[in-house]
């Protein structure tokens, strides 16, 4: 729902600055694979000092938003987290937030599709992890948070990061990892899979909702994911889950799912259940901050 609520897709950067609390963003455009033009915002915050700033750390942090709306609206609560990283910051961290809008919304254009997003994903993390970097720059650890659907879109792009097949000049097909693998995976109100909330919403076998799996355009299918991401588990990132502790949309069952899959695939998981909170108030609370800056900061 991308230009869902209405205007969605006039929002501004600018008119969210006064509640951004300082933090300074910037939107930047990128090309998906099919060259489709993609809107970035980009923020970064360090107290990196210029003698220390080869052996410092640099955690970039590429956010897949939920379904519906634009990214303006977002970025006070993504300010609140990096404010807060700023703040507890040792003088040799960096953190960098890439939040990707997907085809579709805000400026993006084209058409939101799952392959058309999965095209906007892998290309932000190129960006982050071959822009954002200079010479004199450490190197980069990067995490990827996905929020709702954008959870989805997050599992989706590091299962594809495990193995990336990059075309040459010429055609020549070459295999190739990034510089940096994949360090995190923050899923914040995730889901199963669309097919699992289907049947989790719609339990009633009597209701015919539950039997259209089979004519889904779109999966966003993180157990699956998942276990692409654990093989091989040597190279797997740690995993938090953030669970609303009061859900409108996601039954809570769903988190646990993951969580469980996770620990059966030998994946280095924590779910945290943030207390009295709806599905789109996690980041902006106190104690789902609070669980997403601890899990950032354990990267530096």
């Amino acid at each position: 729902m991308p230009s869902v609520p209405p205007l969605s897709r006039s929002e501004r950067i600018e008119d969210y600055t006064k509640q951004c609390g300082g933090i300074t963003w910037r939107e930047e455009r990128i090309k998906a694979a099919d060259g489709v033009n993609i809107a970035l915002a980009v923020a970064s915050v360090d107290g990196i000092k210029d003698e220390v700033r080869k052996e410092a750390s640099h955690i970039a942090i590429v956010y897949c938003q939920g379904n519906g709306g634009a990214l303006p609206p977002r970025l006070p609560s993504l300010s609140m987290v990096l404010k807060a990283l700023h703040r507890e910051a040792s003088s040799s961290t960096r953190y960098t937030l890439v939040a990707v809008s997907y085809r579709g919304y805000w400026t993006s254009r084209g058409r939101p599709s799952e392959r058309g997003i999965s095209y906007d994903a892998a290309a932000a993390v190129e960006y982050t992890m071959t822009k954002l970097r200079r010479p004199t720059d450490p190197p980069i650890k990067l995490v990827l948070w996905g929020q709702s659907i954008g959870a989805g879109v997050a599992t989706s792009a590091a299962a594809a990061l495990s193995s990336v097949t990059r075309k040459e000049e010429g055609g020549r097909d070459r295999d190739s990892t990034l510089a940096s693998p994949v360090s995190g995976l923050l899923l914040e109100t995730p889901f199963v899979s669309v097919r699992a909330m289907l049947t989790a919403i719609y339990p009633q076998k009597w209701l015919p909702y539950r039997y259209l799996g089979p004519f889904l355009r779109n999966h966003w299918d993180s157990h699956a994911a998942l276990r692409k991401i654990a093989n091989p588990v040597a190279s797997s990132p740690r995993i938090l889950i953030l669970q609303a502790g009061q859900d409108e949309l996601v039954p809570g069952g769903q988190g646990v799912q993951l969580e469980d899959l996770c620990r059966d695939l030998g994946l280095d998981v924590q779910r945290i259940v943030v207390s009295s909170v709806l599905h789109n108030e996690v980041a902006a609370k106190g104690q789902g901050r609070r669980a997403i800056v601890d899990f950032l900061q354990g990267f530096g």
